[in-house]
């Protein structure tokens, strides 16, 4: 399906991570629709991404950027805005679950708000003004534990939810710039940190299986393509009357009747 993508200058944050991550997922993506990503992330990654599709001749732009650090992010969304002159999508993908919790100190839990959440709001802040004039839209990546908690991560629990808030008061807000915000929903997917975190777990191919189990859609993690090919639509003027939404990515984990894992 042509989703309308092609040229379409996406601002996307987060999207230099390992590959087979997320973002990176989204990133790919991206180019075979023929948008132009402009990647806001902190690792050298990114550098190396850009170069692998300017190579293919698709156009690209990675931003180095401290995402904790508000004048970088001002200056990425500058560079972005003077290269291109417009910015049609924002899509907000940092998420670290960094385990800040209740024993964390001020300063740990404020840093994980800044990366999670407030990161967010200023790279949105900063690409308002081209957003009004191409009547683009926001999609923030959420998780899970903003709606269920988790337990040891208070941080990230807080940013989550604060950014489905994020998501419900831009779409009211910048409804009248015709700018849609809406959010996706992740629960267990299948990415380099999960394995590499399972790998941490004395008993992790157990743990493991007893997550699947519990996932009511075919008993099997979510993809990162799946969640990227939802992205991508959800962008698109494909979507172009859904604002607000939260919409779930996790074969009911969340939502559906808990009786569905009777065995």
């Amino acid at each position: 399906m042509d989703l309308g993508l092609k040229g379409k200058v996406v601002v996307i944050t987060g999207a230099a991570g390992l590959k087979g991550s997320i973002g990176e997922t989204i990133l790919q993506k991206l180019a075979e629709e023929g948008a132009i990503p402009a990647v806001i992330d902190r690792n050298d990654r990114g550098f190396a991404y850009v170069e692998e599709l300017q190579k293919k001749g698709i156009d690209a732009l990675f931003c180095k950027t401290d995402v904790t650090n508000p004048e970088q992010i001002e200056s990425a969304v500058q560079t972005i805005s003077k290269k291109y002159g417009r910015i049609d999508v924002v899509i907000n993908n940092v998420g670290v679950n960094d385990g800040v919790g209740l024993d964390a100190s001020y300063d740990d839990f404020m840093w994980s708000l800044k990366l999670n959440m407030v990161s967010y709001f200023l790279v949105v802040k900063h690409a308002l003004p081209l957003l009004k004039e191409s009547k683009g839209n926001i999609l923030n990546i959420g998780s899970k534990v903003g709606l269920t908690g988790q337990g040891g991560t208070s941080g990230y629990a807080a940013s989550k939810g604060g950014v489905l808030g994020l998501t419900r008061e831009w779409a009211v807000d910048l409804i009248k710039y015709n700018i849609r915000s809406n959010a996706i929903i992740i629960a267990e997917s299948w990415t380099p940190a999960y394995d590499a975190w399972i790998k941490t777990l004395e008993n992790g191919e157990e743990k493991l299986k007893s997550i699947v189990k519990k996932i009511p859609f075919e008993n099997r993690m979510t993809t990162p393509a799946e969640i990227a090919d939802q992205c991508l639509f959800t962008i698109s003027d494909k979507s172009s009357h859904t604002t607000g939404q939260f919409i779930t990515v996790d074969g009911g984990y969340v939502n559906l009747d808990r009786s569905l894992l009777t065995e």
